[in-house]
């Protein structure tokens, strides 16, 4: 038996645990660059990404249009008239992965290697975890989430912590009655003020 696939999730978190603006918007995110590297250094052990619809709406707009150029760059999506390589490092893993969005409205998806799934089934999800590959990715899409955490299928939870009250939003988890110990992996303060938690969940 090999090593089962980790479904790992990430998100941007405001210090008083909003996830997004109360239309969904993350136009208050504090950009950092240690940040950035550490994605574009873990991004490659992920081939898989899942997404709700509108997560992957944002994603698939701005990822499924950058244009890579010679030095490996894009524009950066925090910081407006800059050009980053490990953004450019992120467009090209994202764009090569497959991409899972889970929908009932969605009627087809035009970014590459993404295809619509109408239903989110735990048990096909759990038999997608013993197949061979590399580990799930979830960005954003609380309700996805949502539903994961409850049926006890993430195995890591990664925040990265902004220095910010936004005093309304969106939370990450919604209908998850039950208490859920996590077991802390890492903690580390950023320059800009971020701070970056990774969290397992207690089996």
């Amino acid at each position: 038996m090999g090593h089962a696939r980790r479904i790992v999730t990430f998100n941007w978190v405001t210090a008083d645990g909003y996830f997004a603006g109360p239309n969904g918007n993350l136009d208050w995110v504090v950009p950092d660059e240690e940040q950035a590297k550490a994605a574009a250094e873990g991004v490659p052990n992920f081939d898989t990404a899942l997404f709700g619809r509108r997560t992957y709406e944002i994603f698939e707009g701005f990822w499924g249009h950058v244009v890579v150029d010679a030095a490996g760059t894009v524009p950066d999506p925090h910081r407006p008239g800059r050009r980053s390589p490990e953004h450019g490092a992120m467009a090209i893993a994202l764009n090569k992965m497959s991409k899972l969005v889970f929908s009932r409205t969605m009627k087809d998806v035009s970014w590459r290697n993404s295809r619509v799934v109408r239903e989110l089934d735990p048990r096909e999800i759990e038999a997608m975890k013993r197949q061979p590959g590399k580990d799930m990715i979830i960005f954003g899409s609380g309700s996805i989430v949502s539903q994961l955490t409850r049926h006890d299928l993430i195995d890591e939870y990664q925040f990265t912590v902004c220095p910010i009250f936004l005093g309304s939003g969106q939370p990450l988890l919604t209908g998850v009655s039950k208490h859920m110990r996590l077991d802390l992996l890492e903690a580390k303060a950023l320059p800009s003020g971020d701070v970056m938690l990774r969290y397992a969940r207690r089996n």
